[in-house]
């Protein structure tokens, strides 16, 4: 069984790395403040993609009930999630800094499209906080206790 990102997010995850692309070819000091958000982003938004987000694409079929023992290897996943939930929140305070700091440059320059993305992107973060990694965390707790924990998970 493949678990792969739910289409909505990798759609929005390629837009807000377009948008973060478009403020650093704008170039002076929003690009030099963007590229800033970008080296803080690429890392964090690798973490999401090897294992806070795949989870989540088994919420249609466990919602519809649909338990196999493959599940079962979604929880390496959700359990480094839960084992590093504190360092991805942690980065969320240092993302949300850096872009407050663009949104300050980019009104500075009265730079709408820049202060959107920003804002856009800080509410993303805010959205994964709030629903995505909860969920995520969720979908493992809910298959231990569909599987059992007898299950052997391999890491």
């Amino acid at each position: 069984m493949e678990f792969k990102i739910p289409s909505t997010i990798v759609k929005e995850h390629k837009e807000l790395h377009a948008g973060l692309h478009k403020a650093i070819r704008s170039g002076g000091e929003i690009g030099k403040v963007a590229e800033e958000v970008l080296e803080l982003l690429h890392e964090h938004f690798d973490k999401e993609e090897k294992f806070a987000l795949p989870p989540l694409s088994l919420l249609p079929l466990l919602a519809q009930g649909n338990i196999s023992s493959d599940v079962a290897k979604i929880l390496p996943l959700t359990e480094r999630l839960e084992k590093e939930m504190p360092s991805m929140l942690e980065e969320h305070k240092q993302i949300v800094l850096a872009l407050n700091n663009l949104i300050a440059v980019a009104k500075k320059y009265n730079e709408k499209e820049h202060i959107e993305f920003a804002e856009a992107l800080v509410d993303h973060a805010k959205a994964e906080e709030e629903v995505l990694y909860p969920a995520a965390m969720l979908v493992g707790q809910y298959v231990k206790s569909k599987i059992g924990l007898s299950l052997p998970v391999s890491k």
